[in-house]
């Protein structure tokens, strides 16, 4: 298969012109294709702290991914894009809501059930690569099946290790491999055990262009060929473009959903939101300078002062 690898140099200009705002609920919204649900999220709710100090990180969500879709998840930081993958992935618990994978609520599992849900169902793909660096790219890869103490499925193995070009760099430590081939050994380690969605945290961040080119091309081609369903966090306007579906979050909420997104459509996307918070930011600060102001000016406060 190694020779219907996709072009890496794929532009990022899809579809449809400009965003499309929908429901962040309605998988069947216009130009986003029904097709089964892999995970949904339903009234999710998640907050840090109590009180006045409360950072509100996920506001009622409602949202569901497609099986055999790759969406990409992106807003400013702080906006809870991360947030909710680690939620979805019961990496982090939530303070409201539901969760529903294969037919079950994992908000209601406990850590030893979440342990064994993600060890044999999902992948994780992360910016920082994550291998063991006294093993080689061979143990690293089948390192999920032996920590459950399975055999890989060599076939299955040889598949990936080809697609992926690693054959000659199979004996090598990470030290000895590229950023680009080290993501490459990420990704193959986080299909060996065909999970039911393989989670992308940023993957591209620490690459140079051309190689997170090859590995946004080897998740896609995941998807297309493979039949996996990926979920991926970026900021990255050209990553978002490889997906069939691309989510932008603000302030906690899904504020667009876009089907077969641009890159230049998600650029603008997230301009108009970075502008968006920058308003708020000012007019708060404008507020307050505002009250603060008339606090001071006030006869009581005067009082106040002199007792």
């Amino acid at each position: 298969m190694a020779d219907r690898i996709l072009n890496p140099t794929h532009a990022g200009g899809y579809g449809q012109a400009g965003p499309a705002l929908v429901d962040s609920g309605d998988l069947a919204s216009p130009g986003i294709p029904h097709t089964p649900t892999a995970i949904e999220a339903i009234d999710l709710v998640k907050d840090y702290g109590r009180g006045d100090g409360a950072v509100h990180a996920l506001r009622g969500v409602n949202i569901r991914f497609g099986k055999g879709r790759f969406t990409a998840i992106m807003g400013p930081s702080g906006s809870g894009k991360s947030t909710l993958m680690h939620t979805l992935a019961g990496l982090d618990g939530t303070t409201g809501g539901r969760i529903i994978f294969d037919g079950a609520d994992i908000t209601r599992l406990n850590d030893r059930q979440l342990t064994l849900l993600r060890r044999r169902q999902i992948g994780f793909i992360f910016q920082s690569f994550n291998l063991l660096p006294m093993f080689t790219a061979e143990q690293n890869i089948i390192m999920p099946l032996t920590l459950a103490g399975n055999k890989p499925d060599r076939a299955w193995f040889d598949m990936l290790v080809d697609t992926l070009g690693l054959r000659e760099r199979l004996g090598h430590r990470p030290n000895e491999l590229s950023g680009g081939q080290q993501q490459r050994v990420a990704i193959a380690r986080a299909l060996i055990s065909k999970p039911s969605i393989v989670f992308a945290d940023e993957p591209t961040g620490n690459l140079d262009s051309l190689s997170s080119a090859e590995v946004l091309s080897f998740l896609k081609q995941s998807v297309r060929e493979l039949g996996q369903t990926v979920i991926m966090v970026t900021h990255d306007a050209v990553a978002a473009s490889y997906a069939d579906r691309a989510i932008v979050f603000a302030d906690g909420r899904i504020v667009a959903d876009q089907a077969d997104p641009s890159a230049e459509a998600m650029s603008q996307l997230l301009v108009h939101e970075a502008e968006g918070a920058g308003n708020a930011l000012r007019s708060g600060q404008a507020l307050g300078a505002g009250s603060r102001t008339r606090h001071a000016q006030s006869p009581a406060h005067g009082l106040r002062a002199q007792g």
